[in-house]
C-alpha cells in the first residue's frame, strides 16, 4: 500500500474553525478506560476510531502521551527513589503508550509515526522537529514520545513545548472532567465550570488543569488551550467543528 504523499487541503477543513494542525495531549491514565493498570484495549481502539474521524476532515494530528498508567516517577521520588531515574522510567512508560497508540491508529488503516525524545532508534525515531511537520504534512498521525527528554518536566510541558515548535494552531488537552472547575468538582459539587478563561487566571487561581510551566508557555506564545472531556465519545469531533466544548483558555 503506498503511502499518501501529501494531506488534503485546507479547504476540506471544518468551516469556520480556522484549525489545520492540532495537538492533543492525553494522559497515560485516559488509556486505562475501565482497568486498573496499563491499557485498556476497547480504550485505546476508541481513541485511534475518533482520531481517524477527525483526520477524515483534513486535519493534521500530533500527539503527547503521559506515562501514568504504567509508572509515574514523581511519585516513587517522594518515596525515596532519585528522581532524574523516576522521570527517566516514565519517559519510557510514555514510549510503551506510543507504540500501542501506533498499533491501533495502523490497524485502522491510518499511517503513524512515533518519534521519541530521547533515542531508542530499534524501537521509533527520533525526534527532530522539521520531520515532525514534514510527517503531519503527509497526513501521518505523529506521536510525539518520552515527554521533552528531560527530567523534571512534565509531559503536560512536553504537549506545550511540542505544539508550539510544530505551530499546532489548538492544544488540546484530554481529561476525565468536562472542562476547568473553581475547585475539583468530585469533592466539591458546588465547584463551578469556566466556558472561558485568561491563561493569567488559572496562573493567579492555581487551577490545576496543566503545570505552570506549560500554561506559561501557552501564554507567552499565544497558542489556545482547549480542556474536555475524553471519556465522553464522540467530543474530540464536537471541537474540530466548531463547538463549544469543555473550556477554552486564551490570552485576553
Amino acid at each position: 500500500m503506498t503511502e499518501p504523499t501529501k494531506t488534503s487541503t485546507t479547504s476540506s477543513f471544518p468551516s469556520g474553525t480556522g484549525l489545520r494542525r492540532i495537538l492533543l495531549k492525553l494522559s497515560g491514565e485516559a488509556l486505562m478506560g475501565e482497568e486498573d493498570y496499563g491499557i485498556d484495549p476497547k480504550m485505546l481502539k476508541r481513541v485511534a476510531g475518533e482520531i481517524r474521524e477527525v483526520m477524515g476532515l483534513g486535519l493534521q494530528v500530533a500527539i503527547v502521551i503521559g506515562g501514568g498508567n504504567i509508572f509515574r516517577g514523581a511519585g516513587l521520588a517522594g518515596s525515596g527513589m532519585d528522581r532524574v531515574t523516576g522521570d527517566h522510567m516514565g519517559m519510557l512508560a510514555t514510549v510503551m503508550n506510543s507504540l500501542a497508540l501506533q498499533d491501533a491508529v495502523e490497524g485502522l488503516g491510518m499511517y503513524a509515526r512515533v518519534m521519541s525524545a530521547i533515542r531508542i532508534n530499534e524501537v521509533c525515531e527520533e525526534y527532530i522537529r522539521r520531520r515532525a511537520v514534514r510527517h503531519l504534512e503527509k497526513g501521518r498521525v505523529t506521536i510525539l514520545a518520552a515527554g521533552t527528554g528531560n527530567p523534571f518536566f512534565t509531559t503536560d510541558t512536553a504537549a506545550s513545548l511540542r505544539a508550539i515548535e510544530i505551530n499546532a494552531d489548538l492544544l488540546l488537552k484530554a481529561t476525565k472532567v468536562d472542562g476547568i472547575y473553581s475547585d475539583d468538582p468530585k469533592k466539591n459539587p458546588a465547584a463551578t465550570r469556566y466556558q472561558r478563561l485568561t491563561f493569567d487566571k488559572v496562573l493567579t487561581d492555581r487551577l490545576n488543569v496543566m503545570d505552570a510551566t506549560a500554561i506559561v508557555m501557552c501564554r507567552d506564545n499565544n497558542l489556545p488551550l482547549r480542556v474536555f472531556d475524553l471519556t465522553k465519545p464522540g467530543e474530540l469531533m464536537r471541537i474540530v467543528r466548531g463547538e463549544d466544548v469543555g473550556t477554552l483558555v486564551t490570552n485576553p
